[in-house]
């Protein structure tokens, strides 16, 4: 892309809505748009002051293609860094490609996808890893993933970086001076300083890359699997936390032959439950490959919810009408399963903590509501950390809500640290932490500072390349590609 262009584009979604934005930006953004804007104070727009607003009708000639608001900025106080236009018009498809084709017709291009911010960062408005925070703030769809893109944004992990690579640099200056005076035995760095110094990033740069595992769940939502037998509750419970009837529920054991998922905020975080096919012995083909499936759901997620159905442990279920000679094709293995005992589910428990040991699981006992004080209390006392719902009355749920929070680490986001969200980054981190490790390797062998300021150059290296400021056209090329038009 030629970067001394005008572009245009459209900034707010296609589509039909009550008004939209189309952004012209380069050296002559204000003189492409001024001919063809009459303003209603008739006043020439390429006289008006930079962050103005003014109001009046884009012409084709004679035709009026729509009365518009135009804001005016001038570089370098704008996003891009150049004179730049924004047209606010009303938000019919018709009127946004008439003017937009109007302006290639008077000499602008296409804008790329991302072009808008891959200029403010070529010319000087952010730096790389801020320029990446814009697409993760466009993207952010609950609380901790808008804070996390904002702080970034505002240039929070930049300036952690930054700072760490200048006080590096510093002493980079000083190893690379011994060596202008290496015939007269001269240290300019003091290697304790320097040590000190290097212990500091070790520990800063563990902290970043410790905090990815976060991020990256906080980002993208964090995987949870609903598991157990057929017909415990496990798609009315999907439904109650969804508060939307997203599975189907039915009387009729293995209803739910595939996994279903779905995403909701907690407290701000983003989680996605998987509704999986209820897990037992079966010669139903299609259920099989369900219950395959639910295993592997279960090894993606990073908390499992295992649910039973407490209502069976003590008595008979009340009669609800399915008669399984009334479902032929169901009869070879979607019978309600016979009803189990305490034991047995304690063993299915220990079964899935054996399996995945590393992950959370959180014991449900489900249609609590049908047992009494007593049944209640004998329950709690036989399976320990057990937390009581009723899926279809709603009781616990809010409860059950609260407990998935305690896994999510959201501690460094309250206390508004920075958290590693980029897969780029973390990377460059571990890369970065590798070359530290030899540096200070070098320091507790005595190298020489010859050897001591290749590691130096490494780590600068990848520190540059997460703020930008070493980089190539094939690394932008990758990270604005993801970027939507008009941003």
């Amino acid at each position: 892309m030629k970067l001394n262009d005008n572009i245009v584009a459209l900034a707010t979604p296609s589509g039909a809505g009550a008004i939209a934005v189309i952004r012209v930006s380069g050296p002559e953004a204000v003189k492409l748009v001024a001919p063809v804007f009459e303003a209603k104070s008739k006043k020439d727009l390429q006289e008006q002051l930079s962050h103005t607003l003014h109001l009046g009708n884009i012409v084709d000639g004679e035709r009026i293609i729509d009365e518009v608001l135009v804001s005016v900025f001038h570089g370098p106080k704008s996003y891009t860094g150049e004179n730049t236009i924004e047209i606010s018009c009303h938000g019919s498809p018709y009127i946004q490609q008439e003017i937009i084709q109007l302006m290639i017709r008077r000499g602008c291009r296409a804008a790329e996808a991302g072009e808008f911010t891959l200029r403010a960062f070529l010319n000087g408005k952010m730096d790389l890893s801020q320029a990446e925070a814009v697409a993760d703030l466009i993207s952010s769809e609950n609380q901790a993933s808008h804070q996390m893109a904002m702080q970034q944004m505002r240039g929070g992990f930049s300036n952690e970086i930054q700072k760490l690579r200048q006080e590096l640099l510093n002493f980079a200056s000083l190893i690379e001076l011994e060596l202008d005076f290496a015939e007269e035995d001269v240290e300019f760095a003091n290697r304790d300083e320097f040590k000190n110094l290097v212990s500091k990033i070790q520990q800063v740069l563990k902290r970043l890359i410790d905090s990815f595992a976060v991020g990256n769940v906080l980002k993208n939502g964090i995987p949870v699997a609903i598991v157990g037998e057929p017909n415990v509750g496990k798609s009315t419970l999907l439904n109650a936390l969804l508060n939307e009837e997203r599975a189907i529920v039915s009387e009729i054991a293995g209803t739910t032959r595939d996994t279903i998922e779905d995403e909701i905020s907690i407290g701000g975080v983003g989680f996605r439950f998987i509704d999986t096919a209820g897990i037992r012995e079966t010669k139903d083909v299609v259920e099989s490959i369900g219950i395959k499936r639910t295993f592997e759901k279960i090894s993606q997620a990073q908390v499992v919810l295992y649910l039973f159905d407490a209502s069976r442990l003590y008595g008979p279920k009340p009669d609800t009408g399915y008669k399984p000679e009334r479902h032929p094709e169901l009869v070879s293995g979607s019978q309600q399963p016979p009803a189990p005992t305490v034991e047995q589910i304690k063993i299915e428990i220990e079964k899935i903590r054996n399996q995945f040991p590393q992950k959370p699981l959180v014991i449900l006992a489900n249609k609590i509501d049908e047992l009494n004080g007593k049944q209640r209390e004998n329950l709690r006392s036989q399976i320990s950390d057990l937390t009581t719902i009723s899926a279809k009355s709603g009781e616990g749920v809010e409860e059950l809500q609260q407990k998935l929070l305690q896994f999510v680490n959201t501690g460094e986001l309250r206390n508004n640290n920075t958290i590693v969200t980029n897969s780029r980054h973390y990377n460059a981190l571990l890369s970065a932490l590798e070359e530290i490790n030899k540096v200070q390797d070098g320091l507790n062998n005595d190298l020489s500072g010859d050897l001591l300021a290749i590691d130096i150059r490494e780590a600068l290296h990848y520190f540059g390349e997460i703020t930008g400021e070493i980089t190539n056209d094939d690394l932008l090329g990758n990270i604005f590609a993801n970027f939507c038009i008009g941003k």
